[in-house]
């Protein structure tokens, strides 16, 4: 750091000339690293610097100690790398200096630009795995967003502060209901974590899903599929970080994390890598630790702060809600919305399973009258999907049944009410929601 003189201030010239510790790499397997003649020294989280024999500084960071040796984790490939390489140690931990000059910017697990440069830092450095504010301190859920979605408007409202899954399998709509999200949703500032996502979706994501528009209040940090596990947790504590930021500026904060179940997995290989013993489909017993003390620090700040509201994705394999990662994530946060393959398949978008999805934010989030309505229309849609073999065979008799008489009068109009999207209040989305269902009883 330079002095308004443009020298070097005293601390950083100190550290430059101050004792400096290096060890060796005894061992390669994979991106573990062991590391030998830092025992006693080096603690859990601190960082190194590898000089390798064939290529560049390769960055790492130690995961665990065994007996006299530490096992630190490659951030990139340790291609170049060989046994008796210097590793030099940073033992400053790894934080993040954000500011407002990231809005606007698409960003790396380093926080630098993908063409090398970096954005203007701030003056305060903020921990990537701070905790979050003790619980008795922090504020309740506030008021009830538009979403710009008449399924989530009315059925599974979204407040602010609130943290929700959306679970759903590839190639149904997820990334489109998450883009309509970052553009319709109220706030000041929206952060993007794209973790473990193709790398050519990146650019159609920040260029046509939110656009100009959508860029002008936001910050997108990246960690390709290609990266290391070390350098997808990195990107996705420097997100949580970022939203952090704004949320203690007093700024209302929209996180959208793409997704969960790639940070779990990237959590699993380094911890498996440090010696910790699989589990359930190879996840180690701290994944649930790890996966709610992130998601903890979303949500509401405390008094005088902003909120951070995030919808968080969970990709479920063949619609597998089962799953460890899925099962875990559902206990931890506000509320979950399910986009199901079968109402994908048959043209509705987006294709949210109304019956299977829930919001923690009801019934508060809702008037009395709201919540009637909300039982009502809920009824139907159970009465004719339950039905609906039936119904669709041609074995139904009408008048049979006056709920399933209702329901099939009432189902074409209220499954195209769940296709809508456009900024609308959701009071107007009430208003719509009362007229269907009185229309045809």
């Amino acid at each position: 750091m330079k002095n308004a003189l443009g020298l070097d201030d005293p601390a950083t010239i100190l550290r430059s000339i101050g004792p400096q510790w290096y060890g060796s790499i005894s061992a390669i397997d994979g991106a573990r690293l062991s590391i030998a003649g830092l025992s006693g020294i080096a603690r859990i989280g601190d960082r190194l610097t590898v000089e390798r024999s064939a290529g560049g500084p390769l960055p790492a960071e130690i995961i665990g100690v065994n007996g006299s040796m530490l096992v630190a984790y490659a951030f990139g490939p340790p291609t170049g790398a060989a046994a008796g390489d210097s590793a030099l140690l940073n033992r400053q931990s790894a934080v993040a200096r954000p500011s407002r000059a990231w809005i606007g910017s698409t960003l790396n697990w380093r926080g630098a630009r993908f063409d090398g440069t970096e954005p203007a830092r701030g003056s305060q450095s903020f921990p990537l795995d701070a905790p979050p504010a003790p619980a008795p301190w922090r504020k309740k859920l506030g008021a009830r967003l538009s979403t710009g979605h008449a399924a989530l408007d009315t059925f599974l409202p979204l407040c602010r502060g609130q943290r929700v899954g959306l679970f759903a399998g590839s190639g149904i709509g997820k990334s489109m209901l998450l883009g309509g999200l970052s553009r319709h949703v109220d706030a000041d500032v929206c952060v993007i974590a794209l973790i473990g996502e193709r790398g050519r979706e990146v650019r159609a994501f920040v260029e046509d899903t939110m656009g100009a528009e959508g860029m002008a209040r936001s910050v997108v940090i990246a960690s390709t599929s290609d990266e290391s596990a070390l350098a997808k947790r990195e990107g996705a504590r420097l997100a949580m970080t970022v939203a952090e930021y704004f949320r203690a500026q007093g700024d209302q904060v929209l996180l959208i994390f793409d997704s969960l179940t790639r940070f779990a997995e990237a959590h699993r290989e380094v911890a498996l890598a440090a010696g910790e013993p699989p589990s359930l489909h190879a996840f180690p017993p701290s994944t649930f630790n790890a996966i709610a003390s992130l998601a903890e620090r979303a949500g509401p700040g405390v008094d005088g702060e902003g909120d951070i509201t995030a919808v968080f994705s969970v990709l479920v394999a063949g619609s597998d809600m089962e799953e460890p990662v899925a099962d875990m994530v559902r206990g931890i946060l506000d509320g979950h919305i399910i986009l199901e393959r079968k109402i994908a398949e048959r043209g509705r978008f987006p294709a949210i399973d109304v019956r299977r999805s829930v919001s923690r934010s009801l019934p508060g989030a809702a008037s009395a009258m709201e919540n009637a309505l909300l039982a009502d229309a809920r009824a139907l849609l159970s009465a004719y999907e339950e039905s609906e073999l039936i119904i669709r065979a041609g074995l139904y008799s009408p008048g049979s049944d006056a709920v399933i008489d209702r329901a099939i009068r009432i189902f074409p109009s209220l499954d195209q009410f769940l296709t809508e999207i456009g900024d609308f209040e959701p009071e107007q989305r009430f208003d719509d929601l009362r007229r269907i269902l009185a229309e045809k009883s």
